[in-house]
């Protein structure tokens, strides 16, 4: 998946397009959401559908050492039920990953050129994530989170990617919609 990626629609929107029963607060747009920073999510432990943010980069409950996180920040669906630091985070703790686009790079004759993926719609969608609970040595308690894709052999209709790996990416109601694919 991504290194970045993007949210910069109103709460309002967010709302609307979420289901949830009030906007989310304090949620400034962001065009450049990178790894180890907080991340809005829609975790699976809430009674209400709410967001929160989690810091991107999933620390296992069991590590020791919280520097793990900052290379936790992606694997692929398709083997995170084998990696011991991802099974328990995928039975019990999955989450909505609240994004409008994401940034892929193409490496063409030895320079990378960026491209900026987003819905046709430009509406925010959901990607697929895992998050943990860890506690500090000294007994703090912190959510992390980590994002999981598919590799697939096909592109989405509608997408024309940089390259194999891409984001799992949900539309709130079940419906695969369209994407654009352009260098930004």
């Amino acid at each position: 998946m991504c290194g970045r990626f993007t949210l910069f629609a109103s709460p309002e929107t967010i709302q609307a397009e979420f289901d949830l029963a009030e906007p989310p607060a304090n949620l400034a747009p962001r065009y450049n959401i990178a790894p180890t920073q907080p991340v809005a999510v829609i975790a699976n432990h809430a009674a209400a559908r709410r967001v929160e943010l989690f810091q991107w980069g999933l620390i296992p409950s069991w590590a020791r050492d919280p520097s793990i996180g900052s290379r936790m920040i992606n694997a692929r669906a398709e083997t995170l039920a084998e990696k011991p630091s991802f099974r328990t985070a995928l039975r019990k703790r999955r989450c909505l990953i609240l994004a409008d686009g994401f940034y892929e790079w193409r490496k063409d004759n030895g320079s990378k050129t960026p491209f900026f993926i987003h819905l046709v719609s430009r509406r925010p969608f959901a990607l697929a994530g895992l998050w943990e609970v860890w506690q500090t040595p000294d007994g703090v308690r912190a959510s992390h989170l980590h994002h999981h894709h598919h590799r697939a052999k096909q592109p989405d209709r509608g997408v024309a990617r940089p390259h194999a790996g891409h984001p799992a990416a949900r539309g709130v109601r079940g419906l695969a919609r369209p994407c654009a694919v352009g260098p930004d």
